[in-house]
């Protein structure tokens, strides 16, 4: 089959590899016929990830149909249509029977590994580094999928694979991100990062009743975006964040503020961040946390800071101090994506949203890796790439 898959930094190929094979009771072979590039990928296309090595394949983010099941999964059958979470789940351990499908305790096969470096390991998840279990991801022809039982969205006739598609991912993503920040009907929202999980944030948001809901960017094609699902918008190049948000919010700060940038953020023009690229450059920092100090710095006391951004290593001078006199409420992690899929499959079905809106490119799997490149650099308005194998 063909695949898109790791060789280095900035350097994806599609390559021809093996045919996934059913490896244990409770897998399924799944036909994708549909995947997308998430924003996490490019972490990994960037170098910043620990944990790849040549040849793994990448993505997260995939849909199909079943082809082949293991003799104990009774779940699914062959010709099944699925969405698949990027999160492995068994569904039988302690995390997962409390819902905490982000870090079930089986799936994580380097599970060793992962201990060393976090304390606790996360759960398996696809395509993304052997720290997370270095599974084959979803940018192929084919997928196996462990726990197959456990670790599916089945999907109804009537809705397109574009409508369903981001259930695996940045959908309940941003609606995650958005329930973690206990919504009222006085609250302003503010969300750092107009990209796709930002977007799904946005409109999330607006759905559990937020007043007001503010997005910082500075893409004028996400901008926009941001803007049609109810945003009011800040381009961070053209004025100052924290002036604006004390403008929208009588001085007082927005009560809930989300990370959907994470370990990369772009503010060249600030002092901290142009600080955290040179402690980057010569690795004494692993992430840029530009964001982070932001959101602590205007966040109203006894607000919430969500981060659905994804950090992978060491921060440097976040003012903690401030954080902790301001009372602030830190809530954050992986996505606990069957937790929410029920949910958001009926808004779907019922026409409350549609989360194909942000697809800006669809192209081949083989054009791939030239679009790991587009997506990087936000070129031609690209907001969310998808791939057809």
């Amino acid at each position: 089959m063909r695949a898109l898959r790791w060789h280095g930094k900035h350097d994806i190929r599609c390559d021809t590899v093996p045919d996934p094979q059913i490896e244990h009771p409770r897998d399924a072979i799944v036909k994708v016929s549909c995947c997308a590039i998430c924003g996490s990928d490019l972490h990994l296309f960037d170098g910043f990830m620990p944990g790849m090595k040549h040849g793994d394949i990448m993505g997260h983010e995939f849909m199909g149909e079943v082809m082949e099941v293991g003799a104990e999964n009774k779940a699914l059958k062959p010709g099944d249509r699925v969405v698949v979470p990027f999160t492995i789940i068994c569904g039988e351990c302690d995390q997962c029977k409390r819902g905490n499908f982000s870090v079930c305790e089986r799936s994580n096969r380097n599970q060793a590994d992962a201990d060393k470096l976090f304390g606790h390991s996360t759960a398996g998840l696809f395509g993304y580094t052997h720290l997370t279990g270095g599974y084959p991801g979803g940018q192929a022809e084919y997928v196996r999928v462990p726990y197959a039982d456990k670790t599916h969205v089945k999907i109804p006739e009537g809705l397109s694979d574009e409508q369903v598609l981001f259930l695996g991912d940045i959908f309940p993503t941003g609606w995650q991100a958005a329930v973690q920040c206990d919504i009222e009907p006085t609250d302003t929202v503010a969300i750092w990062g107009a990209g796709p999980v930002g977007q799904m944030a946005i409109r999330s948001a607006v759905l559990l009743g937020a007043r007001q809901v503010v997005a910082i960017d500075r893409v004028p094609e996400r901008l926009a975006m941001a803007q049609a699902g109810g945003a009011v918008t800040i381009n961070f190049d053209e004025e100052s964040v924290l002036d604006r948000l004390r403008d929208l919010t009588q001085g007082k700060g927005p009560e809930k503020c989300i990370d959907a940038v994470g370990m990369e953020s772009h503010a060249t023009r600030s002092i901290d961040s142009m600080y955290d690229r040179a402690k980057q450059a010569v690795m004494l920092e692993s992430d840029r946390p530009h964001v982070l100090r932001e959101m602590i710095y205007v966040c109203r006391p006894a607000g919430t800071l969500s981060i659905p951004g994804v950090y992978g290593g060491l921060i440097d001078k976040i003012p903690f101090g401030a954080a902790m006199n301001k009372g602030l409420t830190w809530r954050m992690g992986q996505t606990h994506v069957n937790r929410w899929t029920d949910d958001l499959l009926k808004r779907i079905g019922e026409g409350q949203i549609d989360p194909s809106f942000v697809i800006t490119h669809r192209v081949s799997l083989e054009e791939g890796p030239e679009m790991y490149k587009t997506f990087r650099d936000k070129k031609d308005g690209c907001i969310k790439v998808v791939l057809k194998p």
